[in-house]
């Protein structure tokens, strides 16, 4: 293996975390997109791990961002010291020979949007970077077959964003994007501890209850979790018990969104497409399709079978690196040089 085929990476830029697939050598990284800063000096403190456990927790002059918001570059700035960060900690400080590049981005940016981060990932120190969308690259990772003359469809649901995407013939045939995704879900449970406990809880503390108790569906039997947090009417420290059937009437707004979306992409699908995505089902990916019950909620409301993928959170990253694998293969429309202003070929 050459030291330019070696230098080929790919990086899944998500909204919680960010994981990159070194071609060869497989995921490599995985850590949550945090960076910690000095507001004094605009020093970064720390980044990844170790700013996302400063979360909620920093002095006045240290704040601990997400540099990503709803799957976009929300601070240009502090995405790329953190993509530097990221790349030098997986090849090392020898530069000498930058890296060509693949990044996923949700299926419905904008031009300005995906220029950033061509930009961004450049300024970190890339040789040359493209594009793939993320349902496009999650279909990869969860070994579907994109080239055949079939209809797939895949639901990735991120951090900032739930992608969803009919596939055949190695394209997109319709998608669509919703800014509903792991964070709203977080929202929607500080939102409703608000609501019904009088008590205000932090992110940290809500991504635990969603983990732990979040339910999108009834399950068998309840089960229970006591969260710390203020209460707003005494300012003082409260402890309560939430139950799983709680967080489904907490998620109730989100998911209806999720819903909403997946029903006007189903009414948009050619009948050809129609009949195949009815028989193979609906592939779920990413973090977000973890939520206990999501995909028998989907089932239900959808009539058509869904299931998780195998390792959902790695699917995006696992199909950026086989696209890296076979860029020839891949070469018909599923990765955008936009430098070039056209399909990535033998290059």
């Amino acid at each position: 293996m050459g030291l330019f085929e070696f230098n080929d990476i790919g990086i899944d830029l998500g909204t919680a975390s960010v994981l990159v697939y070194v071609k060869g050598k497989g995921i490599v990284l995985r850590e949550p997109s945090v960076v910690a800063v000095n507001r004094t000096t605009g020093e970064i403190i720390a980044i990844g791990e170790e700013a996302r456990i400063m979360l909620g927790r920093t002095p006045g002059n240290i704040v601990a961002v997400r540099p990503l918001r709803n799957g976009v570059i929300s601070n240009f700035h502090d995405t790329e010291r953190m993509l530097r960060y990221f790349l030098r900690k997986v090849i090392g400080r020898r530069l000498f020979f930058k890296p060509r590049v693949i990044v996923c981005v949700p299926s419905g940016v904008t031009e300005v949007e995906r220029r950033s981060v061509i930009e961004a990932t450049e300024e970190a120190g890339a040789r040359h970077t493209g594009l793939i969308e993320e349902p496009m690259a999650a279909a990869i990772g969860a070994g579907i077959d994109i080239s055949a003359p079939l209809g797939n469809m895949v639901i990735d649901i991120g951090g900032g964003t739930t992608d969803i995407a009919v596939i055949s013939l190695g394209g997109i045939v319709i998608s669509d994007s919703v800014k509903v995704a792991g964070d709203k879900f977080d929202e929607a449970i500080v939102r409703y501890m608000k609501k019904k406990h009088n008590m205000l809880i932090g992110e940290r503390t809500a991504e635990e209850i969603k983990i732990n108790v979040g339910s999108a569906f009834p399950r068998k039997e309840q089960i229970y979790m006591e969260v710390a947090g203020r209460n707003l009417i005494s300012g003082l420290p409260k402890v309560v018990t939430i139950s799983s059937n709680e967080t489904i009437e907490a998620l109730e707004e989100p998911l209806n969104a999720m819903l909403e979306t997946l029903h006007g992409v189903l009414e948009r699908i050619p009948p050809e497409l129609s009949s195949d995505i009815a028989e193979n089902g609906i592939c779920m990916t990413g973090g977000g399709s973890l939520l206990y019950g999501l995909d028998r909620l989907f089932s239900e409301k959808t009539g058509i079978p869904c299931y998780v993928a195998e390792d959902a959170i790695s699917c995006v990253a696992i199909g950026t690196g086989l696209a890296l694998d076979n860029m020839e293969y891949y070469a018909n429309g599923t990765v955008y040089d936009y430098r070039k202003g056209d399909y990535y070929n033998n290059y």
